[in-house]
């Protein structure tokens, strides 16, 4: 008879079925259920009113609620394993720094940080704990250089970089033979951050920008619509021969404000217009539509993409502490890095993290405001080790191996 052997994920699987078994054992099962608490904090800045002219601003509890409902999951199979989940969520005011906010946290014995902070503090924050032996777990910022030359080791990614988001979106650009851009770039250090990892992927997909434009007539979200600024800004596509325009706008002054205001027709992407994005509330494949209703049965509104990466950092600790049933940071870390560790993250492939820069594999979707277009990577690009390496920096792109401490 042939004997078939579990693959490993599913080992993974059974040990889990194992541990809940052994909790209903009883005393027999003592060691595999011994208590234990598990406490994470979520580190996120306080935001300031939006103004009048922003349509769709940022709910109070962005990252934070994600966090409280994959806590929630995690106590459900931490019940079975004698294990308590604890969140605490720290919001900073304006002159706030976060590496003093979190003393009184590491004196308490917290080892597990989730941030949704910008990219120069997120590496203050992580080279501030390492003395600690914590882990943070970075849900907001999408900087490469945060993969690259200024990695840590005690940092992980579950935001998308710049690059997978860029990478998705030329990838699609490719399959639909849309070739010819127009990039247009915003001012702003993000604007050319965006641009630059846009730049990096046409490239690598074989996309041809075939002209570049700086946006250098205002934040036209802030003026009023029939401004004497619109209809002169917007002719500075005049002849270039586009198949789309391309816009890297991530103060988001002016891109909304492209489409169906050029002098000829054009398609626009990138942050407005077909946006590559970690989540999106009209996805609802590969069992999402569970996830965004037990999300707004919790807050009352949607899912929005800071919510979902701070979600699957916190379950990301939690199937980790589950498996390994205990809570030691190097511990974590190592199961995190491990080719076997996987999680369902509700976008088709399982999501697992890169060894070599810690960033998390995971597809991004493609969607416009109210509909979902598409998924990433696309069938036509494939990859040696693992399909969803296609996005963003390969183990040989990487400068983290350089640049780690």
């Amino acid at each position: 008879m042939t004997q078939v052997t579990p693959g490993l994920p599913a080992l993974r699987r059974l040990g889990r079925t194992l541990a809940l078994a052994g909790c209903l054992l009883g005393p027999a099962a003592a060691a595999w259920s011994d208590p234990l608490k598990v406490e994470i904090a979520f580190i996120a800045r306080a935001r300031a009113p939006s103004p009048p002219y922003v349509l769709d601003p940022p709910p109070p509890g962005e990252g934070a609620d994600g966090a409280r409902l994959a806590l929630q999951e995690n106590a459900t199979t931490g019940a079975f394993l004698d294990q308590t989940f604890e969140l605490q969520n720290i919001e900073l005011a304006e002159g706030d720094a976060p590496a003093e906010a979190v003393k009184p946290l590491l004196a308490q014995g917290v080892k597990l940080f989730v941030s949704a902070l910008p990219a120069e503090e997120t590496q203050a924050l992580a080279d501030a704990l390492k003395p600690s032996g914590a882990l943070l777990f970075n849900a907001g910022a999408a900087d490469d250089s945060l993969r690259g030359a200024a990695c840590r080791s005690n940092l992980f990614h579950t935001a998308p970089s710049r690059a997978m988001l860029t990478d998705a979106l030329a990838q699609y650009l490719a399959a639909r033979r849309w070739s010819k851009i127009l990039l247009v770039a915003g001012p702003g250090a993000g604007d050319a951050a965006y641009a630059e990892a846009f730049r990096a992927s046409a490239k690598k997909f074989a996309v041809k920008i075939v002209a570049e434009k700086p946006w250098s007539f205002g934040p036209l979200a802030r003026a009023r619509a029939d401004a004497i600024t619109q209809s002169e800004a917007l002719t500075f596509a005049r002849g270039v021969d586009a198949d789309l325009i391309v816009v890297a706008d991530e103060a988001e002054d002016f891109g909304d404000y492209i489409l169906y205001r050029t002098s000829e027709p054009r398609l626009v992407a990138g942050t407005q217009g077909l946006t590559p994005t970690s989540w999106h509330p009209t996805h609802t494949a590969y069992g999402a539509e569970q996830l965004q209703n037990r999300f707004i049965r919790l807050t009352k509104r949607r899912m929005r993409p800071i919510d979902y990466q701070a979600w699957i950092a916190v379950r990301a600790i939690g199937e980790a502490v589950t498996e390994l049933r205990a809570a030691d940071p190097d511990k974590i870390a190592a199961d995190l890095q491990s080719p076997n560790f996987n999680l369902a993250i509700f976008k088709g492939a399982a999501a697992s993290f890169r060894p070599w820069d810690r960033q998390l594999r995971q597809a991004i979707l493609l969607a416009q405001p109210k509909s979902l277009i598409g998924l990433s990577p696309q069938p036509e690009f494939l990859h040696q080790r693992n399909t969803l390496d296609s996005l963003g920096a390969d183990e040989s792109e990487s400068a983290c191996k350089q640049g780690m401490k």
